[in-house]
């Protein structure tokens, strides 16, 4: 027996053992380097901030690819992309060569220096010119401060003008007071050569009038805001024409 073990079968199988043996340690070898380089990959990328699981003795190491080189994604990660629709620029329907939302409009061609311009600046009193008047002109207003007809008004006219309830008065006191006479119960006058006002009453008539809570018995010169009293009205006097402006003064002008 232990000169068999030592013939050629005995040489035979102690050569196999030691290549058996020689194929243990270079593949124990093999797996320390490679956990080694998986240790070393996870010790840089964690130095970077990242989360890094370390993988096992007997899992294999996947090395990260050269720089310009696209990783090759795995089946999960090919399907998962197949699933999910990539938004392109046919599907937006971007339209480079459309036309702007805002569009600036400019005259043709350049303004003439001869052309008037659109805003023009003016200072002092404009000048008017007087034409001929179709109807009377308006010298001044009545305006109803009280009794019925209260908030509505009156114009007076260049010259004599007759106060009553009736429409044929040249300023009608129409609004219901029938405590107004119906005809020419006063008068208001404009001068324009003097550029003042009279008021008149009737004194042919028993209905009272009152200016400024006074019965004139004759002529009175009314200035703004006076208060003339009619009946159950109150009239308040608001001038137009007067010491500052008349209607002559544009015919003298033209």
């Amino acid at each position: 027996m232990s000169g068999n073990a030592g013939g050629p079968q005995g040489q035979r199988s102690g050569r196999f053992l030691g290549s058996l043996k020689d194929a243990l340690v270079a593949a124990s070898r093999e797996d320390t380097g490679r956990q080694e380089a998986a240790v070393k990959l996870a010790a840089a990328q964690a130095s970077e901030g990242a989360t890094v699981a370390v993988p096992g003795p007997d899992a294999a190491v996947q090395l990260p690819p050269p720089r310009g080189e696209a990783a090759t994604p795995s089946a999960a990660e090919a399907a998962r992309e197949a699933r999910t629709p990539r938004v392109t620029v046919e599907s937006r329907h971007v339209e480079t060569d459309s036309p702007p939302t805002t569009r600036v409009v400019r005259a043709a061609g350049k303004p003439s220096q001869d052309a008037p311009q659109r805003t023009t600046l003016v200072r002092g009193k404009m000048q008017v010119t007087r034409g001929a008047f179709e109807h009377d002109p308006v010298v001044g207003w009545l305006v109803v401060v009280g009794g019925p007809g209260i908030g509505q008004f009156r114009p007076i006219f260049e010259g004599n003008n007759s106060l009553g309830r009736a429409s044929s008065n040249r300023i009608p006191i129409d609004f219901g007071d029938d405590a107004i006479s119906s005809e020419e119960q006063a008068y208001i006058r404009y001068d324009s050569a003097e550029r003042s006002f009279l008021f008149v009453p009737n004194l042919a008539k028993t209905n009272v009038v009152s200016v400024n809570e006074k019965r004139p018995t004759g002529a009175v010169e009314l200035a703004q805001m006076d208060v003339i009293t009619m009946g159950r009205t109150q009239l308040v006097f608001v001038p137009f024409c007067g010491a500052d402006f008349d209607w002559s003064a544009l015919q003298e002008q033209s």
